[in-house]
């Protein structure tokens, strides 16, 4: 790699009414409209390499959850799924004049998947990476994470790994989310580092981290029509679904049990990807996505 890759997109900060966030966003262009929703522990900078790829057929806009990235604790310290849903449908009506693309990796794609199900008025295609959806006999990394929601123990362990040189704990996580830590471009890695960092000093940036991931382990109890699997069954919107075959958090046999609930969806399995496609294969997600995109668009004449 003798290029660098392209900076982060600028951000800003959008008052929501209940909830100030953090979005960045592609210039100016195409009417069309895409959302874009990070996994735990992430941020809107995830999706920088797949904004720059589709920028061409959809204006991006990649929000920082409450308490994630650039974006203040929420209010009331809630954190769950239910939530941030909440939060991506006040952004979605503040960005958008139409139903817009909505992207998700992992708790953003659990995220995604309740906003879909609870306002199809606001989202024309779904794209979802790896997915959080429930699976009750997980993978090592969501025993983890489960392990952490346990009360004190949570906040105790991510204040401790606090202390640990950045880079050390950067490479844990890419170890866990990439199939091929090869792909990452070393000014990627320092901006990364640098982000965590800056994290450390953030008073609630344990506790929101430990909240999110609460959020979503209390998910893979919920039962009855809120259980986001009846919620997925009830998605309207064409769906795409990308799974990375090596992804060693959420198992890709989950994907069989998507092509069996979603009523509308494409599934693309990557062999040689891990968690984060949309990070370490971009090109080949947005090949996929911009084929859905295409279908879905034209839809919006007349509108």
């Amino acid at each position: 790699m003798v290029n660098n890759p392209i900076p982060s997109w600028p951000g800003e900060l959008v008052d929501l009414g209940e909830q100030i966030v953090h979005v960045r966003s592609t210039p100016g262009g195409p009417a069309e409209k895409a959302v874009y929703v990070h996994g735990l522990g992430g941020s809107a900078t995830n999706w920088t390499d797949l904004m720059d790829e589709l920028s061409d057929v959809v204006t991006g806009h990649a929000v920082d959850l409450p308490g994630a990235g650039h974006s203040p604790e929420p209010p009331g310290g809630d954190y769950s799924i239910a939530a941030h849903a909440r939060t991506v449908v006040a952004l979605i009506e503040r960005v958008a004049d139409r139903p817009v693309h909505l992207f998700g990796n992992s708790l953003g794609g659990a995220v995604s998947v309740r906003v879909a199900a609870a306002r199809p008025d606001l989202v024309r295609s779904l794209t979802l990476v790896s997915p959080a959806l429930p699976d009750l006999l997980p993978r090592s990394g969501p025993a983890r994470v489960a392990l952490s929601t346990v009360p004190r123990l949570g906040e105790w362990a991510a204040n401790r790994l606090s202390v640990l040189p950045a880079e050390r704990r950067l490479n844990a996580t890419i170890a866990l989310c990439y199939a091929d830590s090869g792909r990452i471009h070393p000014e990627r890695l320092r901006e990364a580092a640098e982000e965590l960092r800056r994290r450390d000093g953030l008073p609630y940036a344990a506790v929101a981290l430990v909240g999110s991931a609460r959020g979503l382990v209390a998910e893979y109890f919920r039962r009855g029509e809120e259980n986001l699997w009846q919620q997925a069954a009830r998605v309207s919107a064409p769906t795409l679904i990308v799974h990375g075959r090596r992804d060693k958090l959420v198992n890709p046999r989950t994907a069989a049990r998507a092509g069996r609930t979603f009523p509308n969806v494409r599934l693309v399995l990557l062999p040689d990807t891990g968690h984060v496609a949309q990070m370490e294969v971009p090109e080949r997600v947005a090949r996929e996505a911009r084929l859905l995109i295409g279908e879905t668009a034209p839809m919006a004449i007349g509108e």
